[in-house]
């Protein structure tokens, strides 16, 4: 069963450091938006990615100014989405504009607002300052997935899998083993996951990157505000150890595109070994790994549901618990 969207909500269109002069296209909430920077104060704007006329996308033509040219036939226009020149005639047909959306950059994210722009309050957006703290490092990415968005939303909530399918990266016997504890403020729409491991071993993705030897006390502590924000505050230590707490900031941001299509935005932040590109490529390269892992399971579960019989009920069990209630409370808030 599909996860409905919720219309009336910020989420993450893009990296900032994505956004500049070329034309930048992304499908939110099955809506095609177009996004750049102005050059008059390098501020960001979305606009619907389709020509009025005949529906030719914006992304895939050119700006002249601030202003967006089509690349088909020249209708052109400015930030507000206003059509400001057709070819051929003086006169400009009165529906000659695109949508606008609200904008928000914050923590490094561009946040954009699909529903009625009136009901967009930068204020509700949820916030992961340390993407842009100095005193962290962070590597990111964003990869595509052919999945309904609350697949991933459950993949993060349950982090049981890791022990299975991250297993020589993340993964170990203790997080599937380890009991979690689970709180969710329905009102708020946020649900907050915890596991905390004072035994456990160390994965590569923590013994490569910190140099710790031997077994590890291991706390991971999830806060999820729907629809679009997760945070996983990880710290580790040598077990039996209060210090050094190794600190790291794990983000995603799930964006549904379009039914059975969602971007997977995640970064890793951390405040240890800062000067050390080695960690910052491993960290890189060995969490791309993970992600890909996680997609290519994505994926192939959605073809699996796809193909199920009507009628199927699915088991849940008690590590669904943070699944479920964002289920919940995705479905209230599709529904206001």
């Amino acid at each position: 069963m599909a996860t409905a969207f919720a219309r009336n909500q910020w989420y993450v269109s893009a990296y900032a450091g994505e956004v500049g002069r070329d034309l930048l296209g992304r499908t939110i909430l099955g809506e095609p938006i177009v996004l750049y920077r102005t050059e008059e104060d390098g501020s960001v704007v979305a606009l619907s990615d389709r020509c009025v006329h005949r529906r030719f996308p914006l992304s895939a033509s050119r700006l002249d100014g601030d202003r967006i040219v089509c690349g088909y036939h020249g209708f052109t226009y400015d930030t507000s989405g206003t059509c400001v020149y057709v070819p051929g005639q003086q006169r400009i047909p009165r529906t000659a504009r695109v949508a606008s959306y609200p904008v928000a950059e914050l923590d490094s994210l561009v946040w954009v607002w699909i529903g009625d722009p009136e009901r967009a309050d930068e204020k509700l957006i949820p916030r992961a300052p340390h993407l842009a703290d100095p005193d962290m490092v962070t590597v990111r990415g964003m990869e595509p997935i052919d999945c309904d968005y609350g697949l991933l939303v459950d993949n993060l909530l349950d982090l049981s899998h890791e022990t299975y399918l991250h297993g020589g990266y993340i993964g170990t016997p203790e997080v599937a083993e380890t009991p979690i504890s689970t709180e969710v403020d329905e009102a708020a729409g946020v649900v907050r996951v915890s596991r905390h491991m004072m035994d456990a071993a160390c994965p590569p993705f923590y013994a490569r990157s910190t140099g710790i030897e031997g077994r590890i006390t291991r706390l991971q502590d999830i806060e999820y505000f729907a629809p679009c924000l997760y945070l996983l505050h990880s710290r580790i230590m040598p077990v039996g150890q209060t210090e050094p707490v190794f600190r790291t900031e794990i983000t995603y941001a799930i964006t549904p595109g379009a039914p059975g299509k969602v971007y997977d935005f995640w970064a890793v932040s951390r405040d240890f070994a800062r000067e050390d590109d080695e960690v910052t490529k491993f960290l890189h390269d060995f969490n791309h790994t993970v992600v890909m892992q996680d997609v290519d399971a994505l994926n192939l579960l959605q073809k699996a549901l796809d193909s199920e019989p009507a009628g199927y009920q699915e088991l849940s069990i008690n590590i669904d618990t943070g699944g479920l209630a964002a289920r919940r409370i995705l479905a209230r808030l599709a529904s206001a």
